[in-house]
């Protein structure tokens, strides 16, 4: 296992229990850029194309609108392990 793969076996999955907070070797995982989200993992295992592309919503506490608001977040154009934060929305 290199450095690398030591840093994100560290790192949280948006959405995964206390009991099982990181990534695991046999997911898919795209970095949160910016926003409340910022560095988490989201687990896009088994997502198509056109699912990654659409980008996504997610619940979260921490944005501007707190709870119950959604921060959005879209794939970086060349680079779709990185999704960058796009705002927030009730």
């Amino acid at each position: 296992m290199d450095h690398d793969d030591e840093q994100l076996l560290r790192r949280r999955v948006y959405g995964a229990g206390h009991d099982h907070p990181g990534p695991r070797p046999d997911r898919r995982y795209a970095e949160l850029v910016g926003g409340p989200l910022d560095r988490l993992l989201l687990d896009i295992t088994g997502w198509t194309p056109d699912e990654i592309d659409t980008g996504v919503s997610l619940e979260t506490e921490l944005g501007q609108f707190g709870p119950g608001g959604q921060a959005l977040y879209d794939p970086r154009p060349g680079n779709p392990a990185c999704w960058d934060w796009g705002g927030d929305s009730p």
